[in-house]
């Protein structure tokens, strides 16, 4: 698909990959993409090598917190207390569409409502390359690990 064929929150994602200068092409899939398993299956890749944006909400300062993590784990919100020395709370639908500007299965590793702190998940790094979200929940862009810590200005931490 063009750019003009992308629903307007793909274009809004692939607009911003394009700003980094980078030759990244959002694509929208025929089937679902919401889940690590669905995208997976939908892209033929392994279900590791899917980037899950997920939103976090800290409970004191209750400020946004970005997990990009490999689709086959699970974050292991300790370790991420921990690194932020901040208890979690639940970041809700309506949170995640706010901060973010996505809805929950489709919420992209950039191009956010506002900056948002960034984790990502070192077991992404062994993979040549790796697929996240864009903008839907059938929208995806392929990347390297390395694109995609430079994109997200995120921190590589072992946190699942």
């Amino acid at each position: 698909m063009t750019d003009n064929q992308l629903s307007s929150s793909a274009q809004k994602v692939q607009q911003v990959l394009d700003a980094f200068g980078l030759k990244l092409q959002v694509m929208e899939m025929p089937d679902s993409t919401r889940t690590a398993q669905d995208a997976a299956q939908a892209i033929g890749c392994l279900v590791g090598q899917i980037v899950k944006s997920l939103v976090f909400k800290t409970k004191r300062s209750r400020r946004p917190i970005l997990v990009v993590a490999s689709g086959q784990n699970r974050v292991d919100e300790r370790k991420l207390e921990a690194l932020l020395q901040e208890p979690l709370g639940k970041a809700d639908a309506d949170f995640v569409r706010q901060q973010t500007g996505f809805a929950i299965g489709g919420v992209p590793p950039v191009g956010h409502a506002m900056p948002i702190e960034t984790f990502v998940d070192k077991d992404l790094l062994q993979y040549e390359s790796i697929w996240a979200a864009a903008g839907t929940p059938r929208a995806v862009f392929r990347l390297t690990p390395a694109e995609l810590v430079k994109i997200t200005g995120g921190k590589v931490v072992d946190i699942c």
